[in-house]
């Protein structure tokens, strides 16, 4: 079965040991709750770590409005955006100065390039990523359809402990950064 937000919540709330929807919009309790916190929960989960699948770079289309102050150019933030990691220039991925204000990004360099967290398909979440976003979602299902504090506490601990092994398995798909520069290294020459 292909992965969308219905078939997450659906699996979220069997976990939940509710009743699966057919669709976000049919009326129940369990749609109105999955409906109205879904997308809140995915972008917050997506934005706390740089998980690969969700992590991209482009070239930023330069604005003609110009930031009030403190740089000297406005970018245009890609389609999907939820959180900036680093930018750069000149074919590099990082080492530009920036700030992210009013839904642009603020920079003194001519051409920026945005390694970011994007928003994917839900059809893009690797396994490890999609069981950690049920595990979150029952958990914050459970108070609004159960009212049972107790429960949804045992939930969020759960939760954590299965986003904690996504982001170590996440982590495990990339090479580790090297420190590149490093004053005190620099210092002993």
């Amino acid at each position: 079965m292909s992965l969308t937000a219905l078939a997450l919540c659906s699996r979220a709330l069997l976990r939940l040991g509710a009743q699966p929807i057919a669709s976000l919009t049919e009326g129940t309790a369990e749609a109105e709750v999955a409906a109205n916190l879904y997308p809140g929960v995915r972008d917050a989960i997506l934005s706390a770590h740089p998980w690969t699948f969700a992590t991209g770079q482009s070239d930023l289309a330069r604005l003609v409005a110009v930031p009030h102050a403190d740089f000297a150019h406005a970018f245009q933030l890609p389609p999907g955006f939820l959180r900036a990691l680093s930018a750069g220039g000149g074919g590099r991925g990082r080492g530009i100065a920036y700030r992210i204000h009013e839904g642009r990004l603020h920079a003194d360099a001519e051409q920026v390039t945005l390694t970011y967290i994007f928003r994917p398909e839900e059809s893009a979440f690797p396994p490890f990523f999609a069981q950690a976003l049920v595990a979150r979602l029952a958990a914050e299902f459970c108070l609004p359809l159960t009212e049972s504090a107790s429960r949804s506490e045992v939930l969020f601990r759960l939760a954590e402990q299965e986003l904690r092994q996504a982001r170590l398995i996440d982590s495990q798909q990339d090479t580790p950064r090297g420190i590149e520069d490093f004053p005190l290294v620099t210092v002993r020459g």
